[in-house]
């Protein structure tokens, strides 16, 4: 089984065969991107990465609750051999590969599921350039510089490109969103949920992203600087708006889960979803749409400005001081 490091260092070697596949594997693209929505045209997806638990998620979404008719999860490409294998057992999934780039021309589309973000752009370039229409599990990168090039390239291409997290992109938080319009003036808001600037799989971009993308969902991607604030283990982080609202984001480390609250001329009120998630989510729903028609769900500069926010938020955690984000 080859490993993640290894698999990155060959990805440049085997562009011949990228050039060589371009052809096939585009025109199978095209063939996909001309379905309809709704239609149930099948869709042959592969994965690279094993090691996060969503790898799982998807098998049994696609292959084992069937939950979109004629799209299942067919290769994994794992870190190790045994997080591949216990993603096929777990999420039925029948394949794997030992060298990612052996499913060029097998699959309509990829998910690329790493932990670390830092790996997530060079493992599906080689299929972007192909024509394959890919989702990237959050967070989208680690650098806003290299996805700038990136999604140049998705674009020159003409490949559907998307990535968010799932605390932002569900039903319930367009529902909150429809509520703050009818709020009126918001002057702050808190928000907590479990982040941790020492994670080894990118520090706040792990699960800091859960809390910044749903915010931008909701009051726009206007954040202009943050700064982080920690005693001990503790830590907060502050996000300044274009039009002057402050979020203060509280990085839960003794318990799970996220809540935010608003302040408002009527109070202080909590922000939650008054609607009931429907089975399967949006955040799938979108991604099976995009493999099926190319529409993305939500714009490149959008998640990029996401990805500037948590540099910034990095930035910051270093001397606790104001850092602007920069994109």
């Amino acid at each position: 089984m080859e490993t993640r490091r290894s698999f990155l260092r060959n990805v440049s070697a085997c562009s011949a065969i990228t050039a060589l596949t371009f052809s096939s594997a585009g025109t199978m693209a095209a063939n996909l991107l001309s379905g309809v929505p709704g239609d149930e045209k099948p869709i042959r997806i592969g994965i690279i990465g094993s090691e996060n638990s969503h790898t799982i998620g998807y098998g049994r979404l696609f292959n084992i609750d069937k939950l979109f008719p004629g799209v299942e999860l067919k290769y994994v490409w794992g870190e190790t051999e045994e997080f591949a294998r216990v993603a096929m057992q777990k999420g039925q999934i029948p394949n794997m590969v030992k060298d990612p780039l052996e499913m060029l021309g097998k699959i309509d589309a990829l998910i690329v599921d790493h932990r670390h973000p830092k790996f997530h752009l060079k493992a599906a370039e080689p299929f972007v350039k192909a024509g394959i229409p890919t989702f990237i599990d959050k967070p989208f990168c680690y650098r806003v510089a290299e996805g700038k090039e990136f999604l140049g390239m998705a674009r020159k291409a003409g490949t559907p490109i998307s990535s968010y997290s799932s605390e932002a992109h569900k039903s319930g938080t367009f529902d909150i969103l429809k509520q703050v319009e009818t709020m009126g003036a918001i002057s702050h808001v808190v928000c907590s949920g479990p982040a941790d600037l020492e994670s080894p799989y990118g520090g706040v971009f792990f699960y800091g992203i859960h809390m910044v993308q749903p915010l931008m969902y909701i009051f726009g991607d206007d954040i202009r600087r943050v700064r982080i604030t920690r005693s001990g283990k503790n830590t907060t982080a502050t996000l300044v708006f274009g039009n002057e609202m402050m979020a203060t984001l509280i990085f839960k480390t003794l318990s799970y889960g996220w809540r935010t609250f608003a302040e408002t001329k009527e109070g202080t009120v909590e922000l939650k979803s008054r609607i009931e998630e429907p089975v399967p989510g949006k955040n799938y729903t979108d991604m099976v749409e995009m493999f099926r028609t190319g529409k993305e769900p939500l714009a490149h500069q959008s998640i990029l400005k996401c990805i500037a926010v948590l540099e910034a938020l990095e930035l910051s955690a270093a001397n606790e001081g104001w850092t602007e984000v920069i994109m």
